[in-house]
């Protein structure tokens, strides 16, 4: 079985939107009155929904601390591309991409949400 779609609460959809189109080449499919979703598919047909953390029906805004997505790359060089894309374009990186295990990456926070870029391990 395939996991084919995430759908993840964010504070600010329409840069949250921008974000993954910009840096992981999603694009836009569907974009809801006042932004409050957007549906984005990647380049391997993966739908991810971002949604207004203000549509969380229990008000829980974060979350856990282990949560991750993680985008894996062929290659150290591959890694190091889209961690100087993303520093180039002011995203904040905690640390520089480094041997993690068994993989080359890094991981970084954007909105709350913690990203991993590495290589297959």
């Amino acid at each position: 079985m395939k996991l084919n779609h995430i759908n993840l609460p964010v504070k600010d959809v329409t840069a949250a939107r921008e974000f993954f189109e910009t840096y992981f080449a999603f694009r836009s499919v569907d974009v809801k009155l006042n932004d409050t979703l957007s549906v984005l598919k990647g380049t391997d047909g993966f739908t991810l929904v971002l949604m207004s953390e203000k549509l969380n029906q229990n008000g829980n805004n974060t979350y856990p601390d282990a949560f991750h997505i993680g985008f894996f790359q062929q290659t150290e060089a591959e890694v190091l591309a889209i961690f100087e894309l993303l520093k180039s374009g002011g995203i904040h990186l905690e640390k520089e991409p480094q041997l993690i295990r068994k993989t080359f990456g890094f991981y970084f926070h954007y909105q709350g949400i913690l990203i991993e870029i590495a290589t297959e391990g």
